[in-house]
């Protein structure tokens, strides 16, 4: 008998509203946040995966402004961190435009 688990994780969709995009700055602080979580955190665009606490995976995602990013978050702390992650790109990544 083989036993079947249920994966659960949560994921919102989101756009990139700042004008520049997610350049090295906003990566940068995508990264710091995300690994201030314990969880495992995914960026999707348009079927390219990014591990957001990987300053490279994130950078080569290349998501300009407009860009729809998945986020998916699966562990400990999701919610939060899917909720913080959101509340940044939500914010423009408290850049002054």
């Amino acid at each position: 008998m083989s036993l079947e688990f249920l994966i659960l994780m949560v994921k919102k969709t989101t756009t990139i509203i700042n004008r520049l995009g997610l350049h090295a700055r906003p990566a940068a602080l995508v990264v710091k946040l995300a690994n201030s979580f314990p969880c495992d955190i995914v960026l999707s665009k348009t079927g390219q995966q990014a591990n957001a606490k990987n300053i490279m995976e994130v950078l080569m995602l290349a998501a300009t402004q407009g860009t729809q990013l998945e986020i998916s978050a699966q562990g400990e702390k999701e919610d939060d961190a899917l909720t913080a992650l959101l509340a940044l790109i939500n914010n423009k990544f408290n850049e002054v435009e």
